[in-house]
């Protein structure tokens, strides 16, 4: 089995964010591989995970970085294919990461999901994933169905709720 997605940290200090990722790629049957590169302390490291990415079959890669943050940037500075950033909140609550992150210059793009938004990226990764695989899309359908099912079951609960002056 070959990683279609790349969930990439600076250290392992990340995993509790990036495990949401790792939890939500699982879940909808992705093949995924996880991996602690630094763009400050393994540069060579990271030069070779991303020149050679695509041709080992990855199709997006998820990034997550905090304070400084250049690991996205410096990824999709080195590869075609698209990356996904996830600004950590390790100072300044994670603003600093999060500029760092959308701040690329132009003809080098991250996506940029929340701080700390692990499982928005895998979403994102998937949705991508989705537009070549038809059965990827049709995972990502029921998932999509069972978000729209948890908000009118919640509804229902509401309704049962009350209180004297409530309307609903």
């Amino acid at each position: 089995m070959k990683p279609l997605v790349s969930i990439i940290m600076g250290s392992t200090s990340d995993l509790p964010v990036m495990k949401k990722a790792a939890d939500f790629l699982e879940s909808m049957e992705i093949p995924f591989e996880m991996l602690a590169l630094s763009a400050h302390r393994t540069p060579h490291e990271v030069e070779e995970f991303a020149t050679n990415a695509a041709s080992r079959g990855v199709k997006v890669i998820i990034a997550a970085a905090g304070m400084a943050a250049a690991l996205p940037g410096v990824i999709a500075a080195l590869t075609q294919l698209p990356v996904i950033g996830v600004p950590l909140s390790a100072t300044l609550e994670g603003k600093d990461a999060l500029l760092s992150i959308v701040q690329m210059p132009p003809g080098i793009p991250v996506a940029t999901v929340t701080i700390n938004g692990g499982m928005n990226a895998a979403v994102l990764a998937v949705r991508m994933l989705s537009l070549c695989d038809a059965d990827i899309a049709a995972r990502q359908d029921l998932y999509r169905t069972s978000l729209r099912e948890k908000i009118v079951k919640a509804n229902a609960e509401l309704a049962e709720i009350k209180y004297r002056f409530k309307t609903n």
